[in-house]
């Protein structure tokens, strides 16, 4: 691993703003920053109305930690639209994942789970892809999954031995821990780098990105991974 450097930034202060990348009478997109809250009420939909001065309704989650592009509704009529739109696997999600270890350049995670605790065990699938492998037994990976179930991505690239940096629930302490001390990484290193939709209003197909922020950024670049994997 890296030397441990005493430079490395602190953890950054949980978010009080939300940036609109995206809004017109149907939908709102915004850029999520890791450390908001995911729950009903929660804190990026209480930003997301507080930036636009309007209800929002959510159709669709990122874990807290988790940062990137989420989508909310402007009515319950574009919100069930879209409900449906994610059931009937029509809106393509594309991650980026910093990961331990050096995964396959691609493959295919076919492993079933639960779509909540308790529940019986579904259809569960994620497409990967290797872009970039470190020196350091790290690695960027880009996850596409083709299911939505919770934590989906994480449990999938941790059942395949290379769980993702910075993970309290399924990585592991000591990675971590170095990590933060070497390089500087006090977040979950998962970003939704890319969502693809059909508009709930014209239908047709629409593509929204978000560049990687710069507490998941800097600790990329410090392990040699290249500007051009890192923008919008």
């Amino acid at each position: 691993m890296l030397p441990i450097d005493p430079s490395a930034p602190r953890p950054a202060p949980i978010p009080t703003s939300i940036d609109v990348l995206y809004r017109d009478d149907a939908v709102v997109v915004v850029d999520k920053p890791s450390g908001l809250s995911v729950h009903r009420g929660d804190d990026q939909g209480n930003l997301t109305r507080n930036a636009i001065g309007q209800w929002v309704y959510p159709v669709h989650r990122l874990d807290r930690a988790t940062s990137g592009v989420l989508v909310f509704a402007l009515s319950s009529e574009h919100a069930r639209t879209l409900h449906d739109s994610f059931s009937t696997r029509t809106v393509n999600k594309t991650y980026l994942a910093l990961v331990r270890g050096t995964p396959p350049a691609h493959g295919v995670i076919d492993s079933p789970m639960a779509k909540r605790e308790g529940g019986p065990d579904v259809e569960s699938v994620t497409e990967y892809e290797t872009l970039f492998v470190s020196d350091v037994r790290l690695a960027l990976v880009e996850a596409r999954p083709r299911t939505g179930r919770r934590h989906q991505i994480r449990r999938h690239l941790r059942r395949i031995d290379h769980p993702i940096a910075g993970d309290v629930n399924y990585g592991n302490g000591p990675d971590n821990r170095r990590y933060r001390a070497e390089l500087g990484l006090y977040r979950l290193a998962l970003h939704a780098q890319r969502l693809s939709f059909l508009h709930p209003a014209s239908g047709e197909r629409v593509t929204f990105e978000s560049a990687v922020p710069e507490d998941l950024a800097g600790p990329l670049r410090r392990i040699g991974v290249p500007e051009t994997l890192l923008g919008a």
